[in-house]
């Protein structure tokens, strides 16, 4: 079994879309910002994060169109240099809501959401500074 992807279920797709491709710096994997899908994947690594239009999934199981409330996701994403990357991100228009800040002796993390409210954590782990 492999992880292939989170997919965020999202109402408006291309407020999400700049988000994760501009703002947060991840690569797109189609580059269709119309939606009603994209993957998005960091320049390391397998993993990704894809966008699904709300509306588009509310066809396959219907209770997936109602208004999603309270925060259910928090999406992880691990950054070799706290600061300048929050620097990078707030200059192309993100909000960090908390941080940078020590979570534990062995790592620091900031925090923001998306245009949907779903909640993003950054990561530095300071163990592998040496």
């Amino acid at each position: 079994m492999e992880l292939a992807q989170v997919r965020l279920l999202v109402t408006d797709f291309a407020a999400c879309y700049r988000f994760y491709g501009e703002v947060l710096g991840l690569r797109p994997q189609s580059g269709t910002g119309e939606g009603p899908y994209e993957k998005f994947s960091p320049h390391t690594g397998s993993a990704g994060i894809a966008l699904q239009d709300r509306a588009m999934m509310a066809g396959v199981l219907a209770e997936t169109g109602e208004t999603a409330t309270g925060h259910r996701s928090l999406v992880v994403l691990r950054v070799d240099d706290l600061d300048a990357y929050c620097a990078e991100i707030t200059a192309r228009g993100a909000t960090v809501l908390h941080g940078p800040a020590p979570m534990t002796d062995r790592m620091r993390v900031a925090h923001l959401k998306d245009p949907e409210g779903n909640l993003v954590e950054l990561q530095e782990w300071l163990l592998l500074r040496g």
